[in-house]
């Protein structure tokens, strides 16, 4: 069965709508996730996302691992239920945390050594433990473990990075389809490939090739957001897409500003999420019709007009 279905597209650009099929239900795309990195949105809870129309969350796989556990949501029956959240739940590997240098240690081609933030242990993960902890996670979309280098890096980095990504991703799709076999599940848990090159082209094709022939349900482009200017953003989806097959969603990572999401739609893209819009609204930056407004402006300090006179929003 697909897990993706094309509704409609658009005649003048590369825009489209679809329906991605998960085991919690449908949801229709393009959307975007708020991160739930730790099963939470701050400060906002599972009745605010539904009642301000989320569909769909992402969380990080590595961080719950670590606290609360598997083993408690595993009890809940999985992160939608431990969330009380009936949306459609996606969970990352933990690569972005090779962003980090308090939680980052290593890797090399078999996996990660990552520092528990909480207590300074050590810990190896692989793909394929990656993989287990997602399926206990019981996430509806998860990704693979990937290596996510910075804009900065070198070429050659960059480079050792799309090595590893694809070394891991195929590791991971073997694991993802025997421990689903073993488990017996009955509604199949969903899992994408996320392609790395930074902005150069050759290294970017080069990702997106070698994933394409792993069959993925979905494709992410990750290592964007990270400084890069919007025509280099523009051109490594371009690239994603002339490779990935049109019946395939792609899912472009870490990338929250309106205007970003509005133009890699036309770009056909399908799925995004993003610190950026909670963060910003954390500290007094509100996104409106007429552009952004900064609440901590003294000139806001007794204006009892609402934010926003289109928007019925609390």
């Amino acid at each position: 069965m697909m897990a993706f279905n094309i509704l409609h597209k658009d005649k003048k650009t590369k825009a489209r709508s679809g329906i991605l099929k998960t085991k919690s239900g449908n949801i229709e795309t393009p959307f975007f996730m708020p991160v739930a990195t730790h099963s939470t949105v701050k400060n906002i809870s599972s009745q605010d996302l539904e009642e301000m129309g989320a569909r769909a969350i992402i969380s990080n796989a590595l961080m719950l691992f670590l606290k609360p556990g598997t083993k408690i949501i595993e009890k809940f029956s999985g992160l939608g239920k431990f969330m009380n959240f009936p949306g459609i739940t996606f969970t990352d590997s933990g690569g972005f945390q090779m962003y980090s240098k308090a939680i980052y240690v290593g890797s090399k081609d078999i996996g990660v050594i990552f520092k528990n933030p909480f207590n300074g242990d050590k810990i190896f993960m692989t793909p394929e433990k990656d993989m287990n902890i997602q399926l206990q996670l019981n996430s509806d979309v998860a990704m693979c473990l990937d290596s996510m280098p910075l804009i900065e890096h070198s070429k050659e980095a960059i480079k050792d990075a799309v090595k590893k990504t694809s070394i891991w991703a195929a590791r991971c799709k073997i694991e993802h389809n025997k421990l689903q076999k073993e488990k017996k599940k009955k509604r199949r848990q969903l899992l994408f490939g996320i392609s790395q090159g930074g902005i150069h082209k050759d290294l970017r094709k080069r990702s997106v090739k070698e994933l394409k022939k792993i069959d993925f349900d979905g494709y992410s482009i990750g290592g964007l957001g990270l400084g890069e200017t919007r025509k280099q953003q523009h051109e490594m989806i371009k690239i994603t897409k002339k490779i990935i097959p049109e019946n395939k969603p792609i899912y472009l990572m870490g990338v929250g500003k309106p205007v970003e999401i509005l133009e890699a739609i036309s770009l056909g893209v399908d799925i995004f999420d993003s610190r950026f819009p909670t963060r910003n609204a954390r500290n007094g930056s509100i996104f409106t019709k007429k552009g952004t407004l900064r609440l901590l402006n003294s000139k806001h300090k007794t204006d009892q007009n609402p934010m926003d006179k289109n928007c019925i929003c609390l």
